[in-house]
């Protein structure tokens, strides 16, 4: 065969099927012929690999001769979805291995279907951590993610009669071929023991940490490739593994269960994203995880860095870390550790140094998910820790003291352990002390954390805040999500837009462009045609590519309001087969995302919306009119297929609620428009594409507040005003979406009627409705609504990841290109 002859890590079409003969035969054990397309994703994903070893290994070496600081960047999830279609984007080879695949006989998409999404995260936070190195990379910065290498993702969702059901999704059943093995570098993490409390040679305190039990992070390290290959960086996850095969003494007493029993304990660390922490166990598991990413990455960082510099004075230059959220919030009390108990430097020093190399993101504006951990579970699990965040509370408490003379309220808010009756350490705020910068992921989410949140921290430390707004990378989720949309974009204006977003602005000029606009409906129509066929196949529905698309695709929850979207739902029914009225546009009602499973709120939303559409798909009266979707298991490479396909993008928050959102940002550069509210990025969208070319509804985060604080809220009120939501509430109350489960939905006439509903959802429902009617209205006029369409696009480059990690490294970790 003619690619036989061929150099293999070449990027010419001969190589790389020489490359892929040579993993089929070498690596799988494979004749040519003999093979299917689970095989050939294997060779092919080895075969990149590969060039990606070459480059990372050449790219390590530029980074140690430049002496370069570096930025670590720990985070509880890394939702990359698929690597196969994106490294072949970001080499520069995916055209190539198209042909070089059709030559063979073989068809790529096939072969790329065999990949099973990595299941390291969740939602937007592991997403965004994902974008970021792809930014990292692109931008040549010496950059590294540290995450965990889970055996299962949080779940695959299957749904039982319009209910949630959650099966194990273990992604790593069948080998992936992406990452690599480093056990010689494995590091070992101790957890529980007790504290001695001794004297050094000097008479001062010298508390020993004894009798701690081991676990051993393995490394497995993942190449990331920036586009164009230049430059790959990697992720290192570590897996849990006992520290021996089975602790032997037990083994020899004749206990072989009980050492089989703590392997299988220790590995218990890496198994899960989230275990449930509704129980004690499980509590604990999620601590012990949270330590164990942040003890494997920071034994690493240190190891590397005494490879090349004998002083820890020097560790702030070099060292960058970036906490992203809480979870890795212990690598203030770790670093402490190791540096004055280990390397014995001062407490002084050590302090110094931990605040310089740390900085911390917040990504929530609900106080309910800023970690709280018991003290007791700390001491149990980890108690030189705790002994090492008392200090820190006791000589920040000092130092506020002198600040506020007298002032016990303002101590207590800020001190580091929360009194009551179980006493908890507040993560945050110890993540906000050892750190030199905390930033907010978009304007109107950083002045809330200033102003509401954490004020009393802002009192403190001004200067340590910041707003960074969040972005996401256009090579994935245009380029990649995209082609047909990607090439009119890059015949139109050239392709520097892929390194350099802010380039789509030269869009604006085809904007008003009638052929241009014929083919962008063109690609959109036929990326809808696309997912209809993806919604008939695992949603059992036929859909229209011919009717508006109304999307609303993100994790379900209940200040994400997903029940919003189900109150207009009713309400464009009830209109058309009680009032008759002709709905202005037919539209397709398609919502995807996965419930926490013991959320029974968001489980129970998932259910009502599988109800809407078993009534109203099925009534004749509304045919070809309305219908109503769930598409199951919403993960990356399915959101790859959903958001170029929207015309309308729902994100539809309670103000106030949302931190920014990414989401928003990745439907409106497909050339979706935009609903939503004042919340998150929401905002500075709006401030991009301007007011005409996006839909804004409801209350403001201040008039939120404002009602929550007096206590204004009556929803009766608004359901006495006005019929529509009166109509659409008693439809609850009469079970109307649940004639054979009497009573299911009325807990959502009871709670959105009650005051106490902290979403606000009757006070947004008209203004949403009215909303609604309008972009309906503009979606007739094919011209005018292309032309918005195309204007999103044309001013989105303000939300590429690329300039969040340039204001990161330019403002926080002072990291230059190499």
């Amino acid at each position: 065969m003619v690619w036989e002859k061929a150099s293999r890590l070449k990027d010419t079409r001969a190589a790389l099927q020489n490359s892929i003969v040579h993993h089929l035969k070498c690596s799988l054990g494979k004749q040519w012929g003999t093979h299917g397309n689970r095989d050939m994703y294997l060779a092919l994903s080895l075969a990149l690999r590969d060039r990606l070893v070459e480059r990372m290994l050449e790219t390590v070496t530029a980074y140690r001769q430049a002496d370069a600081k570096r930025l670590y960047y720990l985070s509880i999830e890394f939702l990359i979805g698929r690597s196969l279609g994106n490294n072949l984007c970001n080499l520069g080879i995916f055209d190539t291995c198209k042909h070089a695949f059709m030559e063979m006989g073989v068809d790529l998409e096939e072969v790329r279907d065999e990949e099973r999404d990595a299941a390291l995260g969740n939602g937007g936070l592991g997403r965004l951590a994902a974008c970021f190195l792809d930014s990292l990379a692109t931008m040549g910065l010496p950059g590294f993610g540290y995450g965990i290498n889970y055996e299962y993702g949080l779940f695959k969702q299957e749904i039982d009669g319009g209910y949630q059901r959650e099966k194990p999704d273990n992604w790593l059943a069948e080998r992936t071929p992406w990452q690599i093995e480093r056990s010689d570098e494995s590091c070992i993490v101790p957890i529980y023991g007790r504290i001695e409390h001794a004297e050094d040679r000097n008479g001062f305190y010298n508390p020993m940490w004894l009798d701690w039990k081991v676990i051993m992070g393995v490394p497995y390290d993942m190449p990331i490739a920036g586009y164009g290959g230049k430059t790959v960086n990697r992720l290192r996850l570590y897996a849990a593994r006992p520290s021996a095969e089975f602790d032997m003494q037990i083994f020899n007493e004749g206990d072989y269960f009980k050492a089989v029993e703590q392997k299988i304990a220790t590995e218990t660390v890496s198994k899960v994203l989230y275990p449930a922490d509704s129980f004690e166990a499980g509590r604990e598991l999620r601590l012990v995880q949270e330590y164990f990413l942040v003890a494997c990455a920071l034994r690493d960082i240190v190891r590397r860095y005494q490879k090349s510099h004998s002083s820890f004075e020097n560790f702030p230059d070099k060292v960058a870390i970036q906490l992203n959220d809480t979870h890795p919030a212990l690598t203030v009390a770790e670093l402490m550790r190791i540096l004055v108990d280990e390397m014995y430097v001062p407490w002084e020093n050590s302090w110094e140094i931990t605040r310089r190399t740390l900085a911390y993101t917040n990504h929530t504006l609900l106080p309910e998910a800023l970690e709280k951990w018991p003290v007791g579970l700390l001491e149990h699990v980890l108690p030189r820790h705790m002994q090492i965040i008392y200090e820190i509370n006791y000589r920040f408490l000092r130092h506020v003291a002198e600040l506020w003379p007298g002032d016990t309220d303002r101590m207590r808010r800020l001190s580091l352990i929360e009194e009551g009756e179980q006493k908890q350490v507040r993560m945050a705020h110890l993540a906000i002390a050892g750190s030199h910068s905390v930033n907010g992921v978009a304007k109107l989410h950083t002045e809330l954390l200033k102003n509401t949140l954490i004020p009393d921290f802002y009192a403190v430390w001004p200067e340590r805040f910041n707003n960074k707004t969040n972005g996401v990378t256009q090579r994935r989720w245009l380029l990649k999500a995209n082609p047909s949309l990607s090439r009119l974009i890059t015949d139109a204006i050239g392709d520097s837009w892929i390194t350099n977003l802010d380039r789509l602005r030269e869009l604006e000029a085809h904007a008003y462009d009638a052929a241009f606009q014929e083919e962008f409906l063109r690609i959109k129509q036929e990326n809808k045609v696309k997912l209809g066929r993806i919604i008939s196949s695992t949603a059992h529905v036929d859909v229209s590519a011919d009717t508006l698309f109304d999307i609303q695709a993100k994790r379900i929850h209940e200040y994400k309001r997903q029940l919003l979207n189900a109150l207009h739902i009713v309400h464009e029914y009830l209109s058309m087969v009680e009032d008759g009225r002709e709905p202005t546009v037919p539209k397709t009602f398609i919502l995807a995302g996965k419930a926490a499973p013991g959320y029974w709120a968001a489980k129970q939303v998932i259910k009502l919306i599988h109800n809407l559409g078993e009534v109203i798909n099925n009534d004749p009266r509304v045919d070809g009119l309305l219908r109503v979707v769930f598409v199951p298991d919403y993960r990356v490479s399915l959101a790859e297929r959903i958001i170029p396909a929207a015309d309308l993008s729902e994100q539809i928050s309670t103000a106030g609620k949302e931190a920014s959102g990414t989401g928003n940002m990745k439907f409106a550069i497909n050339g979706a428009l935009t609903i939503g509210t004042m919340d998150g990025a929401n905002i500075e969208i709006l401030e991009e594409v301007g007011g005409d070319n996006i839909y804004i509804f409801g209350l403001k985060a201040d008039e939120v507040q404002r009602m929550r604080t007096d206590r204004s809220y009556n929803p009766r009120e608004y359901s006495d005003r006005y019929p529509e939501i009166r109509r659409v509430m008693d439809a609850f109350r009469d079970d109307l979406f649940c004639p054979h489960e009497p009573g299911l939905f009325r807990w959502i006439y009871d709670r959105l009627l009650d005051p106490s509903d902290e979403y606000f959802h009757l006070a947004d429902l008209v203004p949403y409705i009215e909303a609604h009617r309008t972009a309906q209205s503009d979606y007739l006029n094919k011209s005018l609504w292309s032309r918005k369409a195309i204007l999103n696009v044309a001013r989105m480059g303000k939300f590429s990841s690329d300039r969040t990690i340039m204001e990161y490294a330019r403002d926080i970790w002072n990291l230059k290109q190499v």
